[in-house]
């Protein structure tokens, strides 16, 4: 089972093989894979720092605990009709998904994020409401 923090539901749909730091990137991506390949992985729904943020690099300010991203958390389950201490598993996060959510929410519940430059977060949710799963990162 995978601890998880509300906007990292998010993050795993877009995430494409970068991060923050070596270590960061190996960790997302054995977790982004294990949900990938078996969909019945149980998670459960933290607050606060999960099993992601436990590999964010220590050099400078650790954003894990910024207000900022704990309200991000907050509107992704709000979002999703999901709350903390849920345990269910990857699959039914993803069925969540195709139920309450749609590309351009990005736009307004990750407006800060640094990463939603990309665009890859938009195309994730598109790949699950289409049915197709996490996307093979290379």
């Amino acid at each position: 089972m995978y601890k998880l923090r509300g906007h990292h539901l998010f993050c795993l749909l877009g995430y494409r093989g970068m991060g923050y730091s070596k270590q960061y990137v190996e960790n997302m991506t054995r977790i982004h894979q294990t949900l990938r390949e078996n969909p019945k992985t149980w998670i459960q729904l933290v607050n606060g720092p999960d099993q992601l943020c436990d590999k964010y690099p220590n050099s400078g300010e650790y954003h894990c605990q910024d207000n900022t991203i704990y309200e991000r958390d907050e509107a992704i389950l709000e979002k999703l009709g999901l709350g903390i201490g849920q345990i269910l598993k990857w699959e039914e996060i993803e069925s969540c998904i195709r139920k309450h959510v749609v590309s351009s929410d990005i736009q307004s519940v990750c407006e800060n994020c640094s990463w939603r430059s990309y665009g890859v977060c938009e195309e994730g949710i598109q790949d699950i409401l289409q049915g197709k799963g996490l996307r093979k990162v290379k």
